[in-house]
């Protein structure tokens, strides 16, 4: 899951039956440990190169737009080609079996001013108490048993 880093590439291919070959980037923040790039600054996102064809390739292009997030799963293709100053680059692309939305419709059909919005406020919820001694977390006064997972 990461966020698209601009819109999808999208080309058709040539032949008996076209088919749509759309190229995008998801940015996916790391967990845990963070590394440095070659530059030595701090490296908290990986970008991975993913290629959906057919009628992924044409949802893609249709619906996704920069700054949306979204869910991808498929297999790793790794490659290589020889760049116009002869040197060989190795890639590895995600090459997409399902890809979906992972915000709801109201976040996503917002997404064209992402970057130029101020955060929201945060929701106030009240915090947990310390564990007690069986494992277990208390539950804040004033949370309803409605919104709790189970009865």
């Amino acid at each position: 899951m990461g966020r698209l880093t601009r819109d999808p590439v999208v080309r058709y291919s040539q032949g008996e039956r076209t088919m749509a070959i759309a190229n995008y980037t998801l940015a996916v923040d790391r967990r845990g440990r963070r590394s440095q790039n070659q530059d030595g600054n701090e490296q908290t996102a990986d970008f991975i190169n993913c290629v959906a064809f057919d009628r992924a390739g044409e949802f893609a292009e249709k619906y996704f737009r920069q700054g949306m997030r979204v869910l991808v799963s498929g297999r790793l293709q790794t490659g290589s080609y020889v760049n116009k100053d002869g040197i060989k680059v190795y890639t590895t692309d995600v090459i997409v079996d399902d890809q979906e939305f992972a915000d709801s419709k109201g976040a996503a059909s917002d997404m064209s001013g992402y970057q130029q919005q101020a955060p929201a406020a945060p929701v106030q919820k009240p915090a947990p108490t310390s564990a007690i001694g069986d494992g277990f977390m208390n539950i804040p006064d004033g949370v309803e048993d409605e919104g709790l997972p189970f009865n």
